[in-house]
């Protein structure tokens, strides 16, 4: 009896040290899952002088959502691969939106919007001074991709492709995955780890007791 006691006990123990780990989100998202249904965002700040909303693209197919900066040279280095898929896609239905969240000077929307003038791009450029909705996706990393299927479910997050230089890409992540959202096919691969300079979060202050 002493033994099966113990042995219970120990299990216990054990289920409720591994407990976080089995409520763990994703493969390398610890908010979202796939499937999951994908946080709104609404009234942000554009690079085009307008406020913007997920509820605006309610007519897409699908929808990008790329956090990304310019102070991360590997996110600028992805700028011309996003404006490519944007254009790629976009007469299919699909919208590619860009977001920064970071807080320091050379990424607040002044900067963002300089930068989208200079180069042309196409793609909605939105900035978030209150970081809300990269915590509310459990962003890391710029950049960072996630594909919201016609549901607007999470259908992908992770990584844009395999390789962080263009000549030398194999698998491209994203545009797989719009693929098959598009013609009613599962996503052959649903979730990689992203690469790149990490999100500049704002340290939150604790208030003293």
């Amino acid at each position: 009896m002493l033994f099966h006691s113990i042995a219970r006990n120990m299990i216990f123990i054990g289920l409720w040290l591994a407990w976080p780990a089995l409520l763990a989100a994703g493969e390398f998202n610890t908010v979202l899952s796939i499937g999951d249904k994908a946080p709104a965002w609404s009234k942000l700040p554009g690079a085009d002088g307008k406020e913007h909303s997920l509820a605006d693209l309610a007519e897409c197919k699908a929808v990008v959502l790329v956090f990304t900066c310019l102070s991360c040279p590997t996110a600028v280095d992805y700028e011309e691969r996003i404006e490519k898929l944007r254009k790629d896609y976009a007469p299919r239905g699909v919208e590619v939106v860009a977001v920064c969240v970071n807080q320091v000077p050379q990424d607040r929307l002044e900067a963002i919007t300089q930068r989208v003038q200079k180069k042309g791009y196409s793609f909605p450029y939105l900035y978030d001074e209150t970081q809300k909705i990269a915590k509310d996706y459990g962003a890391i990393f710029t950049p960072e991709f996630y594909v919201l299927d016609g549901e607007r479910k999470i259908a992908y997050m992770g990584a844009m492709d395999d390789k962080t230089e263009a000549e030398s890409v194999e698998v491209k992540y994203v545009s797989a995955a719009l693929d098959a959202i598009l013609s009613g096919q599962p996503v052959p691969k649903a979730e990689v780890i992203a690469r790149g300079c990490r999100i500049r979060y704002a340290r939150e202050r604790r208030e003293s007791k």
